[in-house]
């Protein structure tokens, strides 16, 4: 057995990404700012290509943008070949498009490719985007009932958990050639919220023990961490970034906000 010093083993080595081919759906700053070649995997967002080439000019890596429907196999097979031929091989898919019931299917689809590259290299690394709603149930909205008032969050929660349990499968099925791991935030300010009125906004709010939500920057370090060296010994893991959201704990304790 090989024991490596921990003076040879640096910060700067295991969050370096330089030399790596990584696939997302968004998240791609954060791995083209630390050295890593980003392919962008897009359906409806028409900046895609400029944002890559962005990229290219501002990182001095190579990075692309590919054109596929996630829910259509054969584009998505197709893009994720593309990607391959282009590059020579794939390190890292982050999977983390899509907020609707459809995201279960996608991500499905998202290893059905991927785990045929992985599995002829011999490695990869699979990040899929899960949430705090797989594993407990949101409230004041409704979430199951199909006429509930906030359409965009139909069937989240179970779309969500099906990804969560996906992931567990794959870590079994893929062990010999893949790690996979669930990043699952809490109240993120994304667009969806635009969809959302202030009074749920502030229930939301009230809930979470940091009583804010989190700019989506915030989520860069844990994406970093699950795909690099620095957590090359963890798979089927599920790490909340939730302030504290899913924590049982009592509405009397003292709040820090300033954390």
């Amino acid at each position: 057995m090989v024991l490596h010093k921990p003076e040879k083993v640096t910060v700067q080595k295991l969050f370096n990404l330089t030399g790596k081919v990584v696939a997302v759906t968004a998240v791609a700053t954060t791995y083209a700012e630390v050295g890593a070649e980003v392919t962008i995997l897009y359906r409806t967002t028409p900046t895609a290509p400029e944002t890559a080439a962005a990229f290219t000019s501002k990182f001095g890596k190579q990075c692309r943008a590919y054109k596929a429907d996630i829910t259509v196999p054969a584009q998505i097979s197709a893009a994720i070949n593309q990607v391959v031929n282009d590059f020579g091989k794939l390190d890292v898919v982050v999977a983390n498009a899509g907020n609707n019931g459809c995201e279960f299917q996608r991500s499905i689809l998202h290893c059905s490719s991927c785990g045929k590259v992985f599995k002829c290299q011999g490695f990869g690394n699979v990040v899929f985007t899960a949430s705090i709603s797989a594993t407990l149930v949101n409230t004041p909205q409704r979430q199951a009932a199909a006429n509930h008032v906030l359409c965009k969050l139909l069937q989240y929660n179970a779309s969500k958990a099906g990804v969560l349990q996906l992931a567990k499968s794959l870590v079994v099925e893929w062990v010999d050639f893949c790690r996979v791991n669930c990043v699952s935030p809490g109240y993120i300010q994304t667009q969806t919220m635009e969809y959302v009125s202030q009074e749920m906004l502030d229930k939301w709010r009230n809930q979470i023990q940091a009583r804010r939500f989190a700019s989506p920057y915030k989520l860069k370090g844990v994406y970093l961490f699950c795909t690099s060296d620095a957590s090359s010994y963890m798979t089927g893991s599920n790490i909340g970034v939730d302030g504290e959201f899913a924590l049982p704990w009592s509405p009397a304790v003292k709040i820090n906000k300033k954390r």
